[in-house]
């Protein structure tokens, strides 16, 4: 997807179980272009495609539970 929405990192695999602020402040300097947004798994979220979006989701424990990407 980083091609479709041009140069910059597209997924944060490496951040799985750091803290959501942490992987969201991570995600934001990696790629200026993005805003990262950390949700409460099961969170409901519009089904749009945005290429300056990342949905950090994490658990109860505020840890990241799945890879962060582009959405």
């Amino acid at each position: 997807m980083a091609s479709e929405c041009g140069p910059g990192k597209s997924s944060w695999p490496e951040l799985v179980g750091y803290s959501g602020e942490t992987a969201a402040r991570i995600i934001e300097r990696q790629n200026h272009n993005v805003n990262a947004i950390v949700l409460l798994d099961g969170t409901p979220t519009t089904k749009d495609f945005r290429c300056d979006r990342v949905w950090v989701w994490i658990d109860e424990a505020r840890k990241v539970i799945r890879t962060p990407k582009i959405t």
